[in-house]
């Protein structure tokens, strides 16, 4: 049997910490959250490898890391409304709904929004709330967040994001011209004026809507 407990604090400590994440919340939610309970029960003993894994509909839970990385470069601070495209499993938003954000997350596949939904039920997660639609088009009627977190790559940064983001504010996205290939983006609006900045190459699943692909 795989322990659970130990299985966190071990890729939390090989891959998150020994990769540079230093972000004390972040760990925190990592070392907390049952990562196996997002994941089918067949791959659960899976769920604390260094990887992605499959949830079905041609769509991934993402590599802790890579979670963990995205989480502190929102900078994220409890009682900040984030907007998350790409509910997939739900981690990535209960990752920020640990951290003390009020989370809302807009997923286009029904059977994933269904069952993220269920999930989060299950587990109280009630700082989360779930939209069944084109993330692309962002969740105009909650905005403007403080921060936004886009876990699927698209050719471009959507400009329904970019208007719904505060000011200041923070959105984190992968794009690329190329599906399956593309670079992480950090945009920073401050004082009206938008900064984009490339940290590094990803591979995310498509961003699949009117601003994607």
């Amino acid at each position: 049997m795989v322990d659970p407990v130990r299985s966190r604090e071990r890729m939390v400590r090989e891959q998150i910490e020994a990769r540079g994440v230093s972000d004390r919340a972040v760990l925190d939610a990592l070392r907390t959250l049952p990562r196996h309970l997002f994941v089918e029960e067949a791959l659960a003993y899976k769920a604390y490898s260094d990887g992605p894994l499959p949830i079905g509909e041609g769509q991934t839970i993402s590599q802790p890391f890579i979670v963990a990385l995205m989480s502190e470069m929102l900078q994220v601070q409890p009682g900040m409304r984030v907007l998350e495209i790409g509910t997939g499993s739900g981690y990535q938003a209960a990752v920020l709904a640990d951290m003390g954000a009020d989370v809302y997350t807009v997923e286009r596949i029904k059977k994933l929004f269904f069952a993220a939904r269920k999930r989060f039920m299950d587990m109280r997660m009630f700082s989360v709330k779930l939209k069944l639609d084109d993330g692309t088009m962002g969740w105009p009627e909650e905005a403007p967040f403080d921060r936004i977190i886009v876990t699927a790559g698209g050719p471009e940064i959507p400009e329904p994001l970019i208007d719904q983001l505060a000011d200041p504010g923070r959105l984190i996205i992968p794009v690329g011209g190329s599906k399956r290939y593309q670079e992480l983006i950090l945009i920073e609006k401050k004082d009206g004026e938008v900064i984009r900045t490339n940290k590094g190459d990803v591979a995310f699943v498509d961003l699949v809507g009117q601003h994607g692909w």
